[in-house]
């Protein structure tokens, strides 16, 4: 089992750009399918964005072209780099792991999650 972190939220104007990250500890994470999910206060969690273990991805629609995942294996980290940020992106952004072949869209698909790390946009 591994353990997940997101870092790199922040406070950014609109039309911005952002990175965070979802660093794993413990088992290697070249097995594992990581996603990222986003929730606002009150609202249910959505799904943004996922990689598979051979680097294939899949996209919400709100969010392809403006954000691009990706996976470093060797450093157990995952990354989404998010451009032309608007002020609905606004959100907490959680990653979510599981050590299965293909990929999720759902919440229930995944079976680790990280704590979130918050992602503001200014208008």
């Amino acid at each position: 089992q591994v353990q997940l972190v997101e870092s790199g939220g922040g406070l950014v104007q609109a039309g911005g750009s952002l990175r965070v990250s979802c660093a794993a500890s413990g088992r290697t994470i070249s097995n594992y399918a990581i996603a990222w999910f986003r929730q606002a206060l009150g609202k249910e969690r959505e799904y943004v964005v996922a990689i598979d273990r051979g680097g294939g991805t899949d996209y919400a629609d709100s969010v392809k072209d403006r954000f691009t995942i990706s996976r470093d294996n060797a450093k157990k980290t995952v990354y989404l780099e998010m451009n032309s940020l608007k002020p609905e992106d606004t959100d907490v952004y959680y990653c979510a792991a599981r050590a299965r072949y293909g990929l999720g869209t759902s919440q229930a698909w995944y079976d680790t999650w990280g704590q979130g790390t918050q992602v503001t946009v200014s208008s």
